[in-house]
């Protein structure tokens, strides 16, 4: 019998035609589940029979219990090479090798734009009313040129999102905790002396930040209540950064001009979420990532680590167990 392998959220089915799997195909039978399993019993029950799954960023939880329930699986392919939802000590425990791939910070970068130009000139009410036979201009865009962006976070997609504005002629400043001058000098942009002048100066505000316990809820009510009314929130980054619940209330009431979100607390996220109806606000299903080259990555070195660990040398090594005794399993039963 061959191994066999799920493919985790494939919701727009493209997983097969996103990358080559031929040359695992004597080997592995890929299945692509294009919904998501919302709670671990149904997802206990749809790998149980799996040997190896690739999952999508942080989109599954991979907790010391959920392994408990699934002794088949040897092998687990997150995209990216960091992923903070898979305990990796609970899969060393129960033998199973976690590989990642290799994400590019360009998609997030660009998808950030896209919200905060969207919500600068009222893209999507203006759009939505020209084709609804609505009111011919009913909004006043906020310009970009002259303003100030500010960056809480300045890596990868933080530098990427800091160049756009400057080349906007925007005034660009950021913090993080840990952030230096000589980072700020490299990029270009100005070092905030604080996160709450950041928020008390700044037009837009974009978060681009990893979520760790120093992070979350970095930005809640109060830090909220520092920004100006005609500010700006974009978070392209981690929702749990930003007091969700704080968010919705500032943007019922007014406190801030609007926020542009990509990311929510709860993913998929519920018909009834409150994010879902909130004033003010552009939101988008978790796109950041979502790109076809990005695909191409992700499924293509999916490939490849499955490839790597049926012959016995697992690449793009992240955690849980990596010793040759269950790489030889692997491969004793993909060649029956």
């Amino acid at each position: 019998m061959k191994l066999r392998c799920a493919v985790l959220d494939d919701f727009q089915s493209v997983a097969a035609t996103a990358a080559d799997w031929s040359p695992v195909a004597d080997d592995v039978d890929v299945v692509s589940f294009p919904g998501h399993f919302g709670t671990e019993d149904a997802l206990a029950a749809a790998l149980a029979d799996f040997d190896i799954a690739v999952t999508l960023r942080e989109r599954v939880a991979f907790p010391a219990s959920l392994f408990a329930r699934l002794p088949r699986l040897k092998l687990l392919v997150a995209s990216g090479m960091r992923n903070s939802v898979i305990d990796y000590a609970a899969a060393e425990r129960h033998g199973v090798t976690v590989c990642g791939t290799a994400s590019s910070s360009t998609p997030p970068a660009e998808l950030t734009w896209a919200l905060l130009l969207g919500l600068a000139r009222g893209i999507v009410p203006e759009a939505t009313a020209l084709r609804l036979g609505g009111p011919w201009q009913s909004t006043v865009g906020a310009d970009l040129h002259g303003r100030r962006l500010g960056l809480l976070g300045l890596g990868k997609i933080g530098g990427r999102v800091a160049q756009v504005g400057l080349a906007f002629g925007m005034d660009v400043v950021a913090w993080s905790r840990n952030l230096t001058r000589e980072r700020a000098d490299e990029v270009g942009v100005g070092l905030a002396a604080s996160k709450e002048e950041l928020l008390e100066t700044s037009d837009f505000v974009s978060v681009h930040l990893a979520l760790s316990d120093r992070t979350h809820g970095l930005v809640g009510a109060a830090e909220l209540g520092l920004m100006k009314p005609t500010s700006y929130l974009i978070n392209t980054s981690r929702a749990a950064i930003v007091d969700q619940d704080a968010l919705v209330a500032a943007l019922h009431t007014g406190a801030i001009a609007g926020a542009g979100v990509d990311v929510f607390d709860i993913e998929p996220l519920p018909v009834d979420h409150p994010m879902r109806t909130s004033p003010r606000l552009l939101a988008t299903p978790h796109l950041g990532y979502v790109s076809r080259a990005n695909y191409a990555t992700y499924y293509g070195q999916a490939v490849e680590d499955i490839r790597a660990y049926l012959a016995g040398s697992p690449v793009r090594f992240l955690g849980g167990h990596a010793g040759p005794a269950r790489v030889d399993l692997a491969r004793t039963g993909a060649g029956q």
